[in-house]
């Protein structure tokens, strides 16, 4: 190893005795130098320890490599699935994608979008807050940056919006429930982005299709806390006694999660069996849904197909292609998965 380290790509390339721009090259490409050049190189990278700033690399091309990755909060099991899912399609297409979390505040969803801007992105793929975000500055980036959005959409903004279709869901959910048992209510989700709306408005149509009156169930709190949102206004709704259905449908798992811990708590035992008097579904398939007690009815968005569509498309965009008017929403089905708890 080097009595002295390697403070940049000049010093290693006087070192390994390669012109900058053949390592630069090998750096960008290692396939593009020939075999003894790229031995001698890896030799010297070996023998020096040294890595360069892959950021800097980036900034001296016409063209980085780096994708940002935005989404609400990365702490939220199903972002950081996504993220994961996105980071890994990414990765193998030559990509350095870099994950950033607003944490539900607008104010740090804007100070993103500039941290990106500086990195100069080839591209980003946004799940924005949607309500709450500024819709001007997100617009305004846009315009500069190829961006594609995901699970949340924001009308008219980015090059295109990859999600699932909650009338599609939310009506397979509510069919499922009518036909197996009594028709559900509607826990809602307070309104942090389109698809708390969405959801609901799906809900309404899918009963009335039925035959059904539907029943909301409305929450008071806000922010991304679903589970305490679910719990805590879980307990103050069942001792309330408003709770106008035996079986409710939340508008997503982590919510229904919170409920089920507020049931548990009011002594009343969730499930099908002849022994439960209520029974509980969500939405999303949360990594979590699964090991609940009992285990969470739910419907599953696709993770794969839309990180996939996500990912696809911004790399088009990248690579200078265009999306087609039919490109520009495009929606994946829910999967029903039938658990212990509905």
């Amino acid at each position: 190893m080097s009595e002295r380290k390697i403070r940049n790509m000049e010093e290693f390339a006087a070192k390994s005795g390669v012109s900058r721009p053949t390592v630069s090259k090998y750096f960008n490409d290692p396939s593009s130098v020939r075999k003894s050049t790229r031995e001698r190189i890896e030799a010297a990278l070996e023998r020096y320890d040294f890595r360069p700033n892959l950021y800097a690399v980036n900034q001296n091309r016409r063209l980085t490599k780096n994708i940002g990755i935005v989404v609400p909060n990365v702490a939220d099991p199903f972002f950081s699935e996504m993220a994961r899912n996105i980071e890994g399609l990414l990765i193998d297409a030559g990509y350095s994608p870099s994950t950033f979390s607003s944490h539900g505040s607008r104010d740090h969803e804007i100070e993103i979008l500039e941290t990106l801007r500086a990195i100069r992105p080839a591209g980003v793929l946004m799940a924005p807050l949607g309500r709450a975000s500024d819709r001007a500055k997100i617009e305004g980036f846009c315009k500069d940056v190829p961006t594609v959005l995901f699970d949340s959409n924001i009308e008219g903004v980015g090059a295109a919006f990859i999600g699932s279709d909650p009338f599609q869901s939310v009506p397979l959910m509510v069919e499922y429930l009518c036909r197996s048992g009594e028709p559900p209510c509607f826990f809602e989700m307070p309104p942090v982005n389109p698809n708390a709306n969405k959801r609901r408005e799906a809900y309404l149509w899918a009963m009335q299709d039925l035959g059904h009156a539907p029943h909301v169930v409305r929450v008071e709190g806000s922010g991304w806390d679903f589970e305490d949102i679910g719990y805590r206004e879980g307990l103050r709704v069942i001792k309330e006694g408003g709770l106008p259905s035996r079986t409710v449908l939340c508008s997503n798992d982590r919510l229904a999660i919170g409920l089920l811990a507020a049931a548990y708590e009011s002594g009343i035992r969730v499930g099908i069996t002849e022994d439960c008097s209520m029974r509980i579904a969500g939405h999303d398939d949360h990594p979590f849904a699964r090991f609940t007690c009992p285990s969470l009815t739910t419907v599953a968005q696709d993770y794969k197909s839309i990180s996939k569509g996500s990912v696809e498309t911004i790399l088009n965009l990248v690579d200078g292609g265009t999306v087609r008017d039919s490109e520009r929403e495009v929606l994946f089905e829910g999967r029903l998965v039938m658990r212990a708890s509905a």
